[in-house]
């Protein structure tokens, strides 16, 4: 069963760049619960848990869930120069 306030909430696609300067590319409902997370305790991405602090450097707004995995799924295939570019705010 779906939960319906999770479907309604607002989503945003992010990226943090980690300790070891690479970048993790992920979705949420709360930006700041998110990078906290990933920098405390065990919740947080297997990937930023040897690679902190993480430290938010992009993020964007989608209307739901769904939105929100296919865009995720769009940068994670990017390469990381656009990725760059996106965090400049140049437009890729």
């Amino acid at each position: 069963m779906t939960n319906p306030e999770r479907e309604e909430a607002i989503w945003f696609i992010y990226m943090v760049r980690c300790a070891d300067n690479t970048l993790y590319t992920g979705i949420t409902t709360n930006l700041q619960r998110r990078v906290d997370e990933h920098n405390n305790g065990d919740v947080g991405a297997k990937y930023t848990r040897s690679r902190r602090p993480v430290k938010m450097v992009y993020y964007e707004q989608a209307e739901n869930r769904s939105q929100a995995s296919r865009r995720e799924y769009q940068i994670k295939k990017m390469s990381l120069q656009s990725k760059l570019k996106m965090i400049e705010g140049v437009d890729v």
